[in-house]
């Protein structure tokens, strides 16, 4: 399955989908933060999915960031809320065209060892001047930057 995502792009498919999704920016004990290769695009992101039915958002954040890399982390605070409608994303497997709409959560560390797993090639522990050179979609990017400005209030887009 093939994940495309369009941001201010003309030629979009409409959205007929809007799924709520955590992502989480999870920090370690020497203050890097965890990021995954999706095995659907090849980008590096932030670790993270949509809520299941039966869960809270937080228990969606925590239960996606251990499915994709293996660390356990306890949620400890919000980024912000990203509903852009001009951004969408496409899956070619089914044609759904997901309109975004992600809480952006920071956590710690519990437990465990970076892990691929079917949804991330690749997870590691990066440092903040490291990531600028990792291929990342500019929406992955904005959620990082708004992390590294220190702001005390979450953006809301």
């Amino acid at each position: 399955m093939a994940r495309i995502d369009y941001l201010d792009d003309p030629d979009a498919p409409a959205a007929n989908s809007l799924v709520p999704s955590a992502n989480v920016i999870v920090g370690d004990e020497l203050g890097r933060i965890l990021l995954i290769r999706r095995t659907d695009n090849g980008n590096w992101a932030l670790p993270g999915g949509a809520m299941d039915l039966g869960e809270t958002i937080v228990q969606a954040a925590e239960r996606e960031v251990l499915e994709e890399t293996g660390i356990t982390c306890r949620v400890s605070g919000l980024v912000g809320i990203y509903t852009n409608p001009r951004h969408v994303l496409e899956y070619t497997s089914n044609g759904e065209v997901r309109q975004e709409f992600s809480i952006v959560f920071t956590a710690a560390k519990v437990s465990g060892e970076p892990t691929p797993s079917s949804e991330s090639s690749q997870v590691e522990w990066v440092d903040f001047v490291d990531i600028g050179g990792r291929t990342m979609h500019p929406s992955m990017r904005q959620r990082i930057d708004r992390y590294l400005m220190g702001s005390d209030q979450p953006y809301l887009g």
